[in-house]
């Protein structure tokens, strides 16, 4: 206490006040809308809406994409004696479905709250239209990709005899070629316009500040991720991955399909 009676703080407490409340005004900031404005109202179905097409689109896509260029041969998987490792396929396709049904049910939520709205409304809405066209793309594609074939039937995983072996991605026909131009291609622009729909989402519904943070932090760290995976020749071509290096296999008679995919020649393997 001073001379007065009057109780004192130490310079620790007094610190340690400061220190609060600089917390809650960040905390305070962060919870504010991007706009600034003091009070804030959305619909509970456009809330909805948002938050299961920042689920599917923006949290869980760009994973589930690195699992299958990086992972189709796994760190302790004694490639090429062993071979066709399911993991990165059964994953990819099961999350697939599972971001397909996300993305449906927050399509349902924005009719219930707008009807549907004309592709040229606004930024959010077409790109909005654009996603969801190429997730469509997506799951009909994969229906549509062809027959397996090979050496190993993938299902029952027993071997074939040679005159079964031929089949769509074996064999690397036009129909295969096509799928994997449109699969990989519609992929990866629909990252960036996922980006694009969820940016222009979250103005729209002036979402708290620490929404476009959070979501810019996740993005930012999936791109690290990418990059080092990337660095490291991690992405080895699906069809070696499947059935080796062999240069006497049909896919192996021609250039890998999309960008920085490795491919491995048999010398490589055995050096």
């Amino acid at each position: 206490m001073d001379k007065s009676g009057t109780p004192v703080l130490s310079d620790a407490a007094a610190t340690a006040i400061i220190a609060a409340s600089k917390a809650a005004d960040i905390f305070a900031w962060l919870l504010t809308p991007i706009s600034g404005a003091s009070e804030h109202y959305i619909a509970a179905s456009v809330a909805w809406h948002g938050r299961l097409m920042v689920l599917g689109m923006g949290l869980l896509t760009p994973p589930v994409i690195i699992l299958a260029r990086f992972f189709k041969v796994t760190p302790r998987q004694d490639w090429p004696r062993q071979l066709d490792n399911p993991f990165w396929f059964v994953t990819h396709r099961r999350w697939g479905h599972v971001i397909g049904l996300i993305v449906a049910a927050g399509l349902a939520f924005a009719v219930a709250a707008d009807g549907l709205q004309a592709p040229w409304r606004n930024l959010h809405v077409a790109g909005g239209w654009v996603v969801l066209a190429l997730v469509l793309i997506q799951v009909v594609g994969s229906c549509l990709r062809g027959t397996h074939g090979g050496p190993i039937d993938p299902f029952t995983r027993r071997s074939r005899p040679p005159d079964q072996w031929p089949g769509d991605h074996f064999s690397m026909t036009r129909r295969r070629i096509a799928f994997e131009y449109t699969h990989k291609g519609a992929g990866y622009v629909l990252i960036v316009l996922s980006l694009l729909a969820i940016s222009t989402g979250l103005v729209a519904a002036d979402a708290p500040r620490w929404m476009p943070i959070a979501m810019g932090i996740w993005w930012l760290l999936m791109l690290v991720v990418f990059v080092h995976l990337q660095s490291r020749d991690r992405c080895l071509d699906t069809y070696q991955a499947i059935w080796g290096p062999d240069p006497a296999l049909p896919g192996n008679r021609r250039r890998p399909i999309g960008f920085g995919i490795v491919r491995r020649s048999s010398e490589d393997v055995h050096s």
